[in-house]
């Protein structure tokens, strides 16, 4: 679950304006299932690269292969650079790996990392965050759901009620622009993936 920053102010942050929540928001992140991983020492083959798959545990992640026991996502689209400067990850994915290099012979900032790249990932079962209604993943797409996290703000939030907090407005259309969404329109939400930016959400 993330937050997501506001329109009139998608982690990377779905950003919303509503007709009782309004206020400014800051940029956060739009990972749901943010981890990093340490990239191999040893050249060669790319580390978790497209069609990869890792195992379990998202702090200390290790590449396995995809039919091992202990596969449990699938790299989905892998870049390289910062999540916030590079493409967005497809739609479906689930959460979101930073691989990085740690003790690396130059530090731009000190941190003892420094990123390689990212990731996009989907479980190999279920559940599946990031699709519509999951509650989860990277992205708000049409058929999520959202409820009020505070003034202004608002978190993606299983539609079918599993989650912590019980939904309160539901993506029903992508559109072009604001004025393109129905009247009965409640929350106007960015969609960062896709064609159509703007998500018209409604009230349960």
């Amino acid at each position: 679950m993330h937050v997501r920053r506001l329109w009139v102010g998608v982690v990377c942050a779905v950003l919303v304006s509503c007709r009782t929540v309004s206020g400014d928001g800051s940029e956060g992140s739009q990972e749901r299932g943010k981890a990093t991983a340490a990239a191999p020492s040893a050249p060669g083959a790319q580390f978790l690269g497209t069609g990869d798959c890792s195992g379990r545990g998202r702090a200390d992640v290790r590449e396995v292969p995809c039919t091992s026991e202990k596969a449990t996502a699938r790299v989905i689209a892998r870049h390289d650079g910062r999540q916030k400067d590079g493409p967005a990850c497809p739609a479906v994915t689930d959460f979101v790996l930073h691989i990085s290099e740690h003790r690396p012979a130059f530090d731009e900032d000190g941190d003892g990392s420094v990123p390689r790249g990212y990731a996009c990932m989907r479980n190999l079962e279920q559940p599946h965050p990031g699709d519509p209604g999951g509650g989860g993943g990277p992205h708000t797409v049409v058929g999520d759901c959202l409820h009020s996290s505070r003034k202004g703000q608002v978190e993606e939030t299983a539609c079918d009620g599993s989650g912590e907090h019980r939904p309160g407005f539901t993506v029903v259309s992508a559109v072009d622009e604001r004025s393109e969404c129905p009247p009965s329109t409640d929350l106007f939400v960015e969609l960062p993936a896709g064609e159509r930016p703007v998500g018209c959400a409604r009230r349960l």
